[in-house]
């Protein structure tokens, strides 16, 4: 994880996989990287080519991940990718009490659009099901999926159908829980249901 302090003294906090070393989701493809041309073998230049899935590393899920006629990349608005956001530590199966205590301290923080659960923490479908109800844009986690890895669908379908979008793969090792300003935009990938992004958090004061 890289920090940086800005010149007014706010933090920068990169939580997002380095790509070609990142997590992969079980079967799914991994990222490669492939130099083209190179100032070392005597090019002019560098040029560099990547091969990799969509849901590698640090990425969004669009409704159409889950949902045949759901939304693609592009068609998502960005401010839900973009604002105050609340970071909570959970470890373990977040439970629907779980959830209404995370939706209400993120409440009083005055973030409750954005939520970001730190830890190895696995989202169930009665957690889901108060995210859905409680109006908000996102939900991010550290996992490669926001449910249970053996069995996500069901956990997705929830969510997405509520029009949550998914930040998955972050990283939030020695991230205090709080508010914080996210900026998680994805690559504005046409047709697609997921994306790679560079998510990272300000500090708020």
């Amino acid at each position: 994880m890289m920090k940086m302090v800005l010149p007014n003294g706010l933090k920068i906090i990169d939580i997002s996989q380095e790509v070609l070393s990142c997590e992969v989701y079980p079967g799914d493809p991994v990222p490669q990287g492939d130099k083209i041309k190179s100032m070392e073998q005597g090019e002019l230049y560098n040029l560099s080519g990547l091969s990799m899935c969509a849901h590698n590393g640090t990425h969004i899920d669009a409704p159409s991940h889950f949902l045949k006629y759901g939304k693609t990349v592009e068609q998502l608005p960005l401010d839900g990718f973009v604002g105050s956001c609340f970071v909570v530590q959970h470890q373990g199966n977040v439970t629907a009490e779980d959830a209404q205590n995370i939706m209400e301290r993120a409440n009083a923080a005055g973030a409750s659009e954005r939520i970001l659960i730190a830890g190895d923490a696995t989202v169930t479908a009665e957690a889901a099901k108060v995210f859905a109800a409680s109006g908000v844009k996102l939900i991010g986690n550290e996992s490669q999926s926001v449910g249970p890895k053996d069995a996500p669908m069901e956990v997705h379908l929830i969510l997405l159908e509520a029009g949550i979008i998914l930040l998955e793969g972050i990283v939030l090792k020695d991230v205090a829980e709080g508010t914080y300003f996210l900026s998680a935009a994805p690559l504005n990938l046409a047709g697609f249901e997921g994306a790679p992004c560079r998510a990272y958090l300000i500090e708020m004061r």
